[in-house]
């Protein structure tokens, strides 16, 4: 067993085409030893991820702030205590508004992500 203070658990910032904006992750689990990962993402005010698809289910916590989940027919605001469900291949986006920061759980399977 292991326990871990979210204060405690280096931010690391992503950098990738997959963002725009400022993110940073903090990973809880994401050994190559498990095939779950589970990692605590920061979006500053504004900052989203493009369209992408996953091969894997996804759940994301929202915890703080205010953001969106969307797909290509809708867009959703999302608050702290919201949990989305992502079904695998589903194509979508997600992030912070523009008037606020937003962070959020996310947890899934090892595997692809295409966007």
């Amino acid at each position: 067993m292991k326990v871990m203070k979210t204060a405690e658990i280096q931010a690391i910032e992503r950098t990738s085409q997959l963002f725009k904006g400022r993110v940073t992750a903090q990973a809880v689990l994401d050994t190559e030893n498990s095939p779950l990962r589970a990692s605590l993402i920061n979006f500053d005010q504004g900052a989203v991820n493009v369209f992408h698809v996953h091969e894997y289910d996804q759940i994301l916590y929202v915890t703080s702030g205010e953001g969106i989940i969307a797909t290509e027919k809708e867009e959703i605001r999302i608050t702290p205590g919201d949990f989305v469900v992502i079904p695998a291949g589903e194509k979508h986006w997600h992030g912070a508004t523009p008037h606020s920061a937003m962070s959020h759980i996310a947890i899934s399977i090892r595997g692809k992500t295409t966007f």
